[in-house]
């Protein structure tokens, strides 16, 4: 057995084709996001990857829904999304596949 910090990670990223990663992987990402009520991720698309965010904990506002414990998103490639948390939790995200680079902030 081997044990990890989530803390040792850019941004709760611990695999996918980056490092510092736990396995390098192009074909998924996986991260645990732990937020504090009102902090927000700028508006964001990917134009290849499909993004999933399992709220485990906590309240959230993607786009205009909210969004809460035991419910789990799916973003499109293409789909804008605006996020911000209206209550401190924890989601876990994954991205498929994982590409360098395919994050456009705006919109």
């Amino acid at each position: 057995m081997q044990k990890y910090s989530v803390k040792k990670f850019k941004k709760g990223w611990f695999i996918g084709d980056f490092k510092p990663t736990l396995v390098k992987t192009k074909h998924f990402e996986i991260a645990i996001k732990k937020y504090k009520t009102g902090e927000e991720e700028p508006t964001h698309f990917h134009k290849v990857a499909t993004e999933f965010t399992v709220v485990t904990s906590g309240l959230f506002r993607i786009n205009k829904a909210d969004i809460a414990p035991g419910q789990i998103i799916k973003v499109n490639p293409g789909e804008k999304v605006k996020f911000s948390c209206l209550r401190s939790g924890l989601n876990v995200v994954i991205k498929i596949p994982s590409v360098k680079g395919d994050k456009y902030e705006g919109g």
